[in-house]
């Protein structure tokens, strides 16, 4: 039966390839060498057609059968799979099932090895758990971690408790990693700032008082889009 199902999943994937995808996406991922996706594969299948894939068969497949899916070479593979490990999440009221995703997606963490597949999955499955649970040590020790993409992890999970109007966490880990060397720490930095801000735009504000000069330029220019332009270009300027 794992085979069958594996095999099914992988036959749906590869008649949705498209060709011309399949040439772009390595370009887009920075798949080149010494790029943060260095070597990763893609079949060229959109977003939509993985997340359909996903909805079809995410009640037929287990634990350990989407684990051979979750650590494929290709990129869409480990997408669909995360997909389906957050339908799962999502559909079930049992506490136990729900501790047994946290702990296979922790297990897996090295898979969800792009900014795509980190953003994707991470606040939908662990931030809510950790939110859910009191958790927030799960959090903390990911954005502790050397690897970049567990900060990254860490920084998105929290996007759940800016969802609930808890801002403190985001806050805590977006410092905590405000100078890490990468841009995309720089642009998830400043994309949770953005999301608490569109919540709330004080926090968003208060923060930005004591932390803007010594923001990168990314993370300050992601942090501060929504906002007025006049305000906008006040932060820019090292007006305030």
């Amino acid at each position: 039966m794992s085979g069958n199902i594996l095999k099914e999943i992988r036959e749906a994937l590869a008649v949705l390839s498209i060709p011309e995808k399949a040439e772009f996406f390595p370009r887009f991922f920075k798949t080149g060498k010494g790029e943060y996706g260095e070597g990763d594969l893609f079949l060229g299948v959109k977003v939509p057609d993985q997340r359909s894939v996903a909805k079809e068969y995410y009640a037929k497949i287990n634990l350990e059968e989407l684990s051979s899916l979750l650590s494929s070479a290709y990129h869409e593979h480990r997408l669909t799979a995360l997909f389906i490990l957050i339908s799962k999440f999502e559909k079930t009221k049992d506490q136990k099932v729900k501790e047994e995703i946290i702990s296979f997606y922790l297990g897996h963490l090295q898979y969800v090895n792009n900014w795509d597949l980190v953003d994707s999955s991470c606040y939908k499955i662990l931030g809510r758990y950790a939110f859910e649970n009191q958790k927030e040590s799960l959090l903390k020790e990911l954005a502790d971690s050397e690897e970049m993409w567990h900060k990254r992890i860490a920084v998105v999970g929290t996007m759940h408790y800016v969802k609930k109007g808890f801002y403190e966490l985001t806050k805590e880990l977006v410092t905590q990693n405000l100078k890490h060397p990468h841009d995309l720490m720089h642009k998830a930095n400043g994309w949770l700032l953005r999301e608490m801000g569109n919540k709330n735009e004080q926090e968003l504000i208060s923060y930005l008082n004591q932390y803007y000069r010594e923001m990168p330029r990314t993370c300050l220019r992601y942090a501060i889009e929504k906002l007025d332009e006049e305000v906008r270009q006040d932060y820019l300027k090292g007006r305030i």
